[in-house]
């Protein structure tokens, strides 16, 4: 972690402490990794996710990172969300996205492959073959385990890809974060329908009550992780995927500019006209479409016509992309531009 990462992060710490959160632990770099695993258990699958192996003795959570090749950073970012609920992540440029793509795919993994498979063995085993009831839960697992792997399997083939690309610097143009479908609690809910069912309507004889009472544990150990897992994806991996956007947005725009530049002005051979020039330099003066009008002598419509042609050939929309191109371009000298 550098310096700057240790600061901003110690920042946060004294600034919650500060509006009154004082029975908050924030997690620091220089902590001991295995206090965090004695504060909370849980945290040994955040820990596979990561790619973190066990086995760190002593050392403390920056140590155990850098060891293992993670941001330490975004590592603690997670732990201090999962385990305190600070949500103040939606400016937060210190997030290593790549490291928390990783993390949220192995988390999948772990839990589409081990997960959801080991809780239907404890169930299957606790019902005998004759259990009509038992049956029924069965079914009624499998189609809730079904939706929780259409979920995550929608983000591996939709959304991971689409960040990949953002961080390779491709654009996908028929996806943003914005199409991203949480449907977490449909799932949810089964996941509550499931465990009442068990509660309510399964007495049975007390070998199989023991193995239902600890296939019940694991069931609400796992709502409590696809919890914070659906958490951590909406606060802390789309704002980080939203400034991306951003990012690549205004990449976009400079490099539109950039080769308007080197083409003198021209986009794929089509020349801007004396005209659209002249509405440029208005617009850029910060006359409306009538003042333009007045000013050039033309009406209304053609303005707007004109604007509408300026757009296409230099795929730039915004006033600031237009002010930036005509002083480029010399259309207007810059010291004429109220900035």
């Amino acid at each position: 972690m550098s310096p700057t990462k240790y600061v901003l992060l110690h920042r946060q710490y004294i600034l919650l402490r500060y509006i009154g959160m004082k029975n908050l632990k924030m997690y620091e770099p220089e902590d001991k990794m295995i206090t965090l695993i004695k504060d909370n258990y849980n945290l040994l699958q955040t820990l596979g996710s990561f790619g973190i192996n066990l086995g760190f003795g002593d050392k403390t959570v920056w140590e155990t990172c850098e060891m293992n090749h993670v941001d330490t950073y975004t590592f603690l970012a997670v732990v201090n969300f999962t385990m305190n609920g600070y949500t103040n992540y939606e400016d937060d440029e210190q997030i290593d996205v790549r490291t928390l793509l990783r993390y949220l795919e192995a988390s999948h993994a772990y839990f589409l492959d081990y997960q959801l498979p080991s809780i239907r063995r404890q169930l299957a085993e606790s019902f005998s073959d004759q259990d009509s009831l038992g049956h029924l839960i069965m079914k009624f697992y499998d189609g809730y385990a079904r939706e929780i792997q259409r979920h995550m399997k929608y983000e591996e083939k939709t959304l991971f890809p689409y960040v990949t690309a953002l961080l390779e610097g491709r654009s996908l143009n028929d996806y943003n974060v914005e199409t991203f479908s949480k449907h977490h609690e449909s799932t949810d809910k089964a996941l509550r329908e499931l465990k009442l069912m068990i509660i309510k309507y399964l007495p049975s004889d007390s070998h199989s009550n023991n193995k239902l009472t600890a296939t019940l544990y694991d069931i609400y150990n796992n709502e409590e992780w696809l919890r914070q897992h659906a958490e951590v994806e909406d606060n802390i991996f789309v704002p980080a995927i939203r400034r991306m956007e951003q990012q690549q947005k205004q990449n976009t725009v400079t490099k539109n500019i950039s080769t308007m530049v080197f083409k003198g002005g021209q986009d794929n051979g089509d020349a801007l006209s004396d005209r659209e020039r002249d509405v440029i330099v208005a617009l850029v003066q910060g006359m409306s479409n009538k003042e333009i009008a007045d000013h050039l002598c033309i009406s209304t419509n053609t303005v707007i016509t004109h604007r509408r042609n300026i757009a296409r050939k230099l795929q730039i929309h915004s006033p600031a992309g237009l002010t930036i191109y005509a002083i480029v371009n010399g259309l207007v000298d810059i010291s004429a531009v109220k900035l």
